[in-house]
């Protein structure tokens, strides 16, 4: 889908769309030949998780942090725009019976029962604090807690560097010596400087890196066309 298609589709304008493929948080899933940005279901899968969590009052960093986190459900996430959703047809669906009762019959008693979202809000305080909890997420929170614009830049430039050094060896066997030793390298390093990465968290970032969508196409852009499909089996016989 174009932008425009997808701006008219979900109702985020065409300047949010491109904000956030700015800040990093979606990225379109390809371009035209004449330079506009394309989605495909991978994106539109994501930009949906965007606006529950945006629905749900999350900063954007925040939500950035969230999707691409190793403990992020999508079936979690998505139930739980299902029941806000619910909750927001009752909110409606009480305020449409009460103008209609009042055109009926006039104001004969003032009520405002109606008008309460305390439900709504409560359940959006409960699904908030539920994405806070997950050890790795407080982990990351702690660790990056304090950090210059500079250092964050330097530790995501090392994960590049990382990426570009399976992308050399991306013709050869990903069961060799080297390309395991590049899967420990990368396991290390997102202990390091994010959280504990234990084989179970790896081996669900390597089912993402050759998933489709962002992460396969910014992966290959930086070692070349598939290194995420090759980091991807080196930490999957890395993780058995």
């Amino acid at each position: 889908m174009t932008v425009n298609e997808v701006s008219k589709l979900t109702g985020v304008s065409i300047r949010t769309l491109q904000y956030y493929d700015k800040i990093g948080l979606l990225h379109p899933s390809d371009y035209t030949e004449a330079g506009y940005r394309l989605y495909d279901d991978a994106a539109m899968e994501t930009l949906q998780q965007i606006l529950l969590f945006r629905e749900l009052e999350f900063p954007l960093k925040d939500i950035k942090k969230i999707i691409s986190s190793p403990d992020f459900d999508r079936s979690k996430a998505l139930g739980q725009q299902i029941e806000l959703l619910k909750l927001k047809k009752e909110h409606i669906e009480n305020l449409i019976d009460l103008a209609i009762g009042i055109k009926a019959i006039g104001v004969k008693q003032l009520t405002f029962e109606a008008f309460d979202t305390r439900k709504i809000d409560e359940y959006a305080r409960q699904a908030k604090e539920s994405w806070g909890t997950t050890p790795a997420y407080k982990e990351y929170e702690e660790k990056s807690k304090g950090r210059t614009k500079e250092e964050n830049l330097k530790i995501h430039q090392g994960m590049i560097d990382i990426f570009a050094e399976f992308g050399q060896i991306r013709d050869t066997d990903p069961a060799s010596d080297e390309a395991q030793a590049m899967a420990k390298k990368l396991q290390d390093y997102i202990t390091e400087h994010m959280y504990t990465c234990t084989k179970e968290i790896l081996s669900g970032l390597g089912k993402m890196y050759s998933g489709g969508g962002d992460f396969t196409t910014n992966i290959d852009k930086i070692g070349g066309e598939g290194t995420a499909v090759f980091a991807s089996q080196a930490i999957e016989i890395y993780c058995r």
